[in-house]
C-alpha cells in the first residue's frame, strides 16, 4: 500500500490530497468513565473531606473531596472498550502556590510524566493529555509530588484527535518550484506514513565517514533513510573550513533523491569583548553555549552594535552556501536556532544555546532578522523554514509566528533524561503521542509536526495504536542510533521494513521538470 500511494504521489503533486488521522467523533456527556475521588483507593496519608481549616469550598459533587498534602497516591481502575488514545483529566483546586505544584501521573504502572497544576482557588478542570489505554482493564494513579492540592473527579475519555490536514501553502509566496513541489508531498505523506530520516555527523567525526550511520542503517534493514540531516556549523566567519557538507546535500537530493535538512549549530567568539569584526578564531575558542561566553545576545538584534554585526557576518556565510544550493534546486528543510527554550522559561534561564539566551522576546526578533535578510536580502527561496518547539506552558511565547514558519519541530531526547518509566540503560520506544498532538495545538493544526531530532526511534506499533502522526524521525548521529541502549535493532528493522515507514527508494521523483506545481 506504501508503495502504491507514494508513486501515485509522484503522479498527482499537483492536486493537493489532504489524508490525516479522522477526528474521534465527539462523545456526548457523560464521559466514558467518571469516578469520584473519595471512591478511588487512597493510601492513608490522604484525608476526605469538605473544608480546609474551617473553610468550606463549595462546588465538589459527590459526598466530599481528597485532600493531598505532600505525600500519598490515588488509584483507580478504568475499563475501555479498545486500546486507543484516551483523555485523562480532573477538577482540582490549588490555593497554595501561584507557581503551581508537582503531580506524578502513572498508567499501568508506567510514570507517564509530571505535572504543575496550576494555581485556582475554584474548581477547575485539568487535562493530564492523552495516553494509550489497553483494551480492558487499566490502572490510573495520581502521585504527590509536591502535592497540596485537591481532587474532586477523575475522568477518562475517547481522545479527541485533531485531523492532520495541512495546506500545503509556504510561508515565503517565492518559494522555488522545487520547495514547493517537496512541500505538496509532505502535506500528503502527513498523517497516513512517517518519513525515515537520519542526521548525519558534521566536520572530521567519524574518521571523515559521514556514511557510517546509513550504512549501518542499511546493512541492517536494506534500506537507506528518505531525509539525511545536514549541518552548516563550520561555515562561519571565525574558523570556517570546507566540511563539504553543501555538496553532500547536493549529491543526496540531485544524484540520490532523497530530502535534505539542516540546522545550524553557528558559533560565537568565548571571548567576545575583545573579538575583532573579521578576525579568524580558532575553533577551541568558540562556542554555542551560553555559559562560555560573554556574547550578549540581547545586541544581536539592535542595528550598530558589534553583536548584530557578527550576527550579520553569520548570515552572509550561511547565506553563500544556501545560494550554491539553490542555484542546484534543492530545497532544505531548515531549522536555524533550534531547541532554543531548553529548559524552559520566558527570560533564557533554561536556553542551552546563545541565540535563546536573552529570552523568548529577542529570540524572535533575530529569528526574524534571519527570515528577513535570507530571503529579501539574499533572495533566497528554497527553505522549509523549521521551527524547534517544546510544550512548556511557557513555550508560545517563543514562537516565530505561522507567517514565518512552515513546520514545527520536536527533539525527542527522553532514553536518558525525561524519562519517567523507571527504566534505564534500554531504548523508550514511546510514541510521545501526547506531545505531537500538543504541538499540533500550539498552530491550531496549521502546521505540520516532525520529530526533528531523536535518540530512540518510536516502536511501529506506539506510532500506529496512538495515531501518532510525526511527519518524520530523524535520529543524533552515532551511539544515538546505533547503541543498543538506545535503540533496538529489531525494533528499527521493523519499522524500515514497514509499509508505514518511507525510504529513500520509496520517495516519488521530487524533480520539478516531471512536475506541475501547484500550491
Amino acid at each position: 500500500m506504501k508503495n502504491q500511494l507514494t508513486k501515485a504521489s509522484a503522479l498527482m503533486l499537483v492536486v493537493v490530497l489532504m489524508f490525516g488521522w479522522m477526528n474521534t467523533p465527539v462523545h456526548a456527556d457523560p464521559p466514558l468513565f467518571t469516578i469520584e475521588s473519595e471512591n478511588a483507593q487512597l493510601t492513608s496519608d490522604l484525608q476526605v473531606v469538605t473544608e480546609i481549616y474551617g473553610q468550606p469550598k463549595p462546588g465538589f459533587s459527590g459526598s466530599g473531596f481528597v485532600w493531598m498534602q505532600n505525600s500519598g497516591t490515588i488509584t483507580f481502575n478504568v475499563t475501555v472498550p479498545e486500546t486507543g488514545m484516551y483523555a485523562i483529566s480532573t477538577q482540582y483546586m490549588q490555593e497554595l502556590s501561584p507557581d503551581g505544584r508537582l503531580q506524578y501521573l502513572t498508567v499501568n504502572g508506567v510514570t507517564k510524566g509530571s505535572h504543575m497544576l496550576p494555581y485556582s482557588t475554584a474548581w477547575s478542570n485539568y487535562d493530564f493529555g492523552f495516553h494509550k489505554l489497553n483494551q480492558g482493564i487499566n490502572t490510573i494513579q495520581v502521585k504527590a509530588g509536591w502535592g497540596f492540592a485537591y481532587f474532586d473527579t477523575f475522568t477518562v475519555d475517547h481522545a479527541d484527535l485533531d485531523p492532520l490536514d495541512v495546506q500545503p501553502v509556504l510561508t515565503d509566496p517565492e518559494a522555488t518550484p522545487e520547495t514547493q513541489l517537496l512541500m505538496n508531498y509532505l502535506t500528503e505523506v502527513y498523517g497516513n506514513h512517517i518519513i525515515s530520516g537520519q542526521q548525519e555527523i558534521y566536520g572530521g567525526g567519524n574518521n571523515g565517514d559521514t556514511e557510517l550511520e546509513f550504512e549501518w542503517i542499511h546493512d541492517l534493514s536494506g534500506k537507506y533513510p528518505a531525509i539525511r540531516g545536514f549541518d552548516f556549523m563550520n561555515y562561519n566567519p571565525l574558523y570556517g573550513w570546507e566540511d563539504g557538507t553543501t555538496d553532500r546535500m547536493i549529491d543526496w537530493v540531485n544524484n540520490r533523491g532523497g530530502i535534505a535538512t539542516a540546522a545550524w549549530h553557528i558559533n560565537v567568539p568565548r571571548q567576545f569583548d575583545t573579538y575583532q569584526l573579521g578576525e579568524l578564531v580558532d575553533w577551541k575558542e568558540a562556542t554555542y553555549k551560553p555559559n562560555e561566553t560573554n556574547f550578549n545576545t540581547a545586541n544581536a538584534v539592535v542595528p550598530g552594535t558589534k553583536e548584530y554585526e557578527y550576527v550579520m557576518l553569520t548570515i552572509q556565510d550561511l547565506a553563500e552556501q544556501l545560494k550554491i544550493l539553490q542555484d542546484n534546486d534543492v530545497p532544505v528543510i531548515f531549522r536555524p536556532y533550534h531547541e532554543a527554550e531548553g529548559n524552559g522559561g520566558l527570560n533564557g534561564e533554561g536556553a542551552w544555546f546563545w541565540w535563546a539566551s536573552a529570552g523568548a522576546d529577542v529570540y524572535t526578533q533575530l529569528w526574524d532578522l534571519l527570515y528577513t535578510e535570507l530571503t529579501e536580502t539574499y533572495d533566497l527561496h528554497n527553505l522549509i523554514w523549521t521551527y524547534n518547539s517544546y510544550v512548556y506552558s511557557t513555550s508560545p511565547a517563543w514562537y516565530p509566528g505561522d507567517d514565518q514558519v512552515d513546520l514545527v519541530g520536536y527533539d525527542k531526547y527522553n532514553t536518558i533524561y525525561n524519562r519517567y518509566d523507571g527504566l534505564s540503560g534500554v531504548p523508550n520506544e514511546d510514541a510521545i503521542t501526547s506531545i505531537f498532538y500538543q504541538l499540533v495545538d500550539l498552530t491550531g493544526g496549521q502546521k505540520m509536526v516532525a520529530m526533528t531530532e531523536n535518540d530512540t526511534v518510536p516502536s511501529l506499533q506506539n506510532l500506529t495504536e496512538e495515531k501518532s502522526g510525526w511527519l518524520y524521525f530523524c535520529p543524533w548521529y552515532g551511539e544515538h542510533l546505533m547503541s543498543s541502549a538506545f535503540n533496538n535493532p529489531n525494533t528499527l528493522k521493523t519499522l524500515y521494513q514497514s509499509d508505514y515507514v518511507i525510504t529513500l527508494d520509496e520517495l516519488p521523483n521530487l524533480k520539478v521538470e516531471t512536475h506541475s506545481i501547484q500550491n
